[in-house]
């Protein structure tokens, strides 16, 4: 169980000396994404189709839950493991076995013993082969845990108990251990057993004072040292050019009082592309959004020009990774001024990137999604079961289908699935976008919650690329290349992308990713897995692209507890 006790202090010398005495260990833990932290993965692994689920412990060291669903194919076997970017395969444990629940569902925890850039290595075996899959997890410290009071009485009993027996160990070796076999006690003897017992009785006294100060150092270490901190950035909203540009600022105040908190922003690396996604959703209503891509002015700034976005305050998240594969979500809040712009100013106005994208919509619950009289032709009907639908900028639909239920399950994987159909009702041709079939992100309608998703799952490309390339390589440390080199090449990298025409783009960043092969069976649809964290209202942004334009259709639905 992962704990950091908080007892009253007689308490905690009790059960310190018991856990000097029986190490007792104590467990203290991501990361990309805000209040989401789990890992969904979909692959085709060889003849094998896996839904990997993997929920991070919040202390480290700590146990994830693995469960891992074969959607197709036959396995027998599956084993875990973690692999640590800093000590790659080398330094890897071996494999844990994980519990077969049924024929097609696997489950078992891994311990994580480590923070950092982290992944889960999947060995799948049966009739079908043997595979390898690796699903990328953030591993940091995000909370700190309390003892259940039975716990703590029960140590403090047998804490207490260790320590009489010491000290009657203590006296009596110092008075009746000397004695010869069949001599008698002398009546001085009383007197030794007396002295050594309050000798005994005094050292562990100090012994206990000395663990209760290391234990206090050692948990105001955690609390402020070891519990992630995620990296602060300054935005700021202004007229530049004609135009307004955002301006976001890495705030790097904290890195010379604690190491910890360090990023090696040289060492940012693009993800489909991009150095930054960053995604703008304006409060209180989620009905405006835009998907942006920042240029790299230089290690702590990224700038952007603004869409026709209204006025007022949004939530910001940015993602970003690093080199090792760390993923992490930067996030702020920012003004957007009301401005008031003539026909000839708007046309004039010039994206930073030509794949950034916005939306401004109605705002939540003011009207459901609805399915309204919808024309759908017999290609578009073998899609699913249509559950709501959303109208697109060029006239074509986007409908949600094969929703289990109006409301859904916090905690439950889900298979959110969208297709498109055109002014006709026929099935929309799409395009890839940034390197994939569509992109979504999700935001909770107090903003607590947000993640960005592909259709391979929850997590980065970026990230399992840097991992799986890491397991691959048998050195068991890592050198950074020069960190000035580093970032210039990168620059250059993603210039070079934004200049190539869009196939040829799409071709380079699909080439970067590892092998996907996820498509689908009708090229109108997308999808992505997803579980809701807690229950709440959320809002869903699908992007895709057609005719060479990016799409956005929104979503809202409802989520309410687990009843397990």
């Amino acid at each position: 169980m992962n704990l950091i006790p908080t007892w009253p202090r007689h308490i905690r010398r009790i059960v310190f000396l018991y856990a000097l005495f029986h190490a007792f260990a104590l467990s203290l833990i991501s990361y990309a994404h805000v209040g989401s932290p789990g890992v969904l993965v979909q692959k085709q692994a060889g003849k094998y189709r896996v839904l990997v689920n993997v929920q991070p412990p919040d202390v480290v060291p700590g146990t994830a839950k693995v469960t891992v669903f074969v959607e197709q194919g036959q396995a027998t076997s599956i084993q875990a493991r973690p692999v640590y970017f800093w000590t790659g395969d080398e330094g890897a444990p071996t494999h844990d076995q994980l519990n077969a629940i049924s024929a097609t569902q696997f489950t078992g925890d891994v311990w994580f013993m480590e923070s950092g850039s982290t992944s889960v290595e999947l060995q799948i075996d049966g009739p079908d082969g043997k595979v390898t899959v690796v699903a990328p997890v953030m591993s940091v410290a995000t909370a700190q845990r309390t003892m259940p009071a039975e716990t703590g009485i029960i140590l403090s009993i047998l804490g207490l108990l260790l320590v009489v027996l010491m000290v009657t160990i203590i006296g009596a070796s110092s008075a009746d251990g000397t004695l010869q076999p069949g001599q008698t006690a002398p009546p001085v003897f009383r007197r030794k057993r007396i002295v050594g017992m309050s000798i005994g009785a005094v050292l562990l006294v100090l012994l206990l004072a000395g663990g209760r100060t290391w234990w206090d150092s050692w948990a105001d270490d955690y609390r402020t040292d070891q519990l992630y901190r995620r990296l602060p950035i300054n935005s700021l909203v202004k007229p530049q050019n004609g135009q307004l540009a955002l301006t976001i600022q890495i705030d790097t105040t904290g890195f010379s009082r604690n190491w910890r908190w360090r990023r090696p922003l040289s060492y940012i690396v693009p993800d489909h592309g991009k150095l930054m996604h960053v995604f703008l959703v304006r409060t209180p209503g989620l009905d405006a959004f835009a998907h942006l891509h920042p240029d790299r002015r230089d290690t702590l700034h990224y700038e952007s020009n603004l869409p026709a976005l209204p006025g007022g305050r949004y939530l910001l998240y940015a993602d970003v990774v690093y080199q090792s594969g760390y993923a992490e979500t930067l996030t702020d809040t920012v003004e957007v001024p009301f401005v008031k712009l003539s026909a000839e100013q708007a046309a004039a106005r010039t994206p930073t990137d030509a794949d950034d994208s916005w939306l401004v919509t109605e705002p939540m619950g003011v009207k459901s999604n609805a399915i309204g009289k919808l024309h759908l032709d017999d290609d578009m009907v073998s899609c699913g079961k249509p559950s709501a639908s959303a109208k697109l900028d060029d006239g074509s639909t986007m409908v949600w289908t094969d929703k289990p239920s109006p409301i859904l399950e916090a905690g439950k994987p889900y298979m959110l699935k969208f297709a498109v159909a055109d002014e006709q009702g026929r099935a929309a041709k799409l395009e890839p976008y940034l390197g994939m079939s569509g992109h979504a992100a999700i935001v909770r309608s107090d903003g607590t919650v947000y993640i960005h998703l592909h259709p391979v799952g929850t997590y980065s490309m970026a990230a399992e690329e840097s991992l799986v390339n890491r397991i691959a390589d048998t050195t068991r440390t890592v050198k950074l290349p020069d960190a000035k080199f580093f970032r210039d090449s990168i620059d250059a990298y993603v210039a070079k992308l934004k200049r190539l025409p869009e196939p040829e783009k799409n071709k380079l960043i699909m080439a970067a990713m590892p092998a996907m092969n996820h498509t689908m069976a009708v090229n109108n649809m997308v999808e992505f897995p997803y579980a809701f964290p807690r229950a709440g209202h959320y809002r869903i942004w699908i992007q895709v692209k057609r005719n060479g334009r990016v799409l956005t259709g929104v979503f809202d639905t409802q989520v309410k507890e687990s009843l397990l």
